[in-house]
């Protein structure tokens, strides 16, 4: 069974708890991760969670999220689900800002992670577990933008509060 590695607000591991029971209407503060993925032509990888989730089934959201294992690194636990969600390899990893959020889904389970944002690259078209991605597809990140400014709610609020934060990071995200 998966574990998470529940933490205090400063990220200080405080426990661990199966991932199939933390998620509730109650979720405890946990350790995860949000990552970014950008092509060649200065596209993102967005993907539409698996409609079986527990959490934000069949939300669009950014390229990959999810949790960090106990004894695992963040960065190791980025690249290990890029593997097993998207089937691909992701170059020049890197975290990029720290982030926090708490979010309520449709039928009340709530996601509250610690998730720092990650941003990496790749030119390889995704090959998703249906166990984890629904749907996939190449967007314009300056279009990602607007459509995020025009109609919030169009993707996971996580990722929607992260692309604000890593546009305002005056990051050279795109290569």
């Amino acid at each position: 069974m998966e574990q998470v590695i529940l933490v205090d607000e400063n990220n200080n591991q405080i426990g661990v708890a199966d991932k199939e029971t933390v998620h509730t209407t109650n979720t405890p503060l946990h350790r995860a991760f949000s990552l970014f993925l950008f092509n060649s032509k200065k596209q993102l990888l967005v993907t539409q969670r698996a409609i079986d989730k527990k959490t934000f089934p069949g939300v669009w959201t950014n390229s990959v999220c999810g949790h960090v294992s106990p004894g695992e690194e963040t960065i190791d636990a980025v690249k290990r689900r890029v593997s097993d969600e998207l089937h691909i390899v992701a170059s020049e990893i890197k975290q990029v800002a720290p982030y926090r959020y708490k979010f309520a889904d449709k039928n009340g389970i709530i996601e509250n992670e610690i998730c720092p944002i990650f941003i990496g690259y790749t030119d390889e078209d995704p090959k998703p577990s249906k166990s984890e991605v629904e749907a996939w597809k190449w967007v314009d990140w300056n279009e990602f933008l607007q459509t995020i400014k025009e109609h919030p709610g169009a993707y996971s609020p996580w990722s929607e509060e992260e692309a604000i934060i890593l546009q305002r990071s005056n990051l050279e995200l795109l290569r």
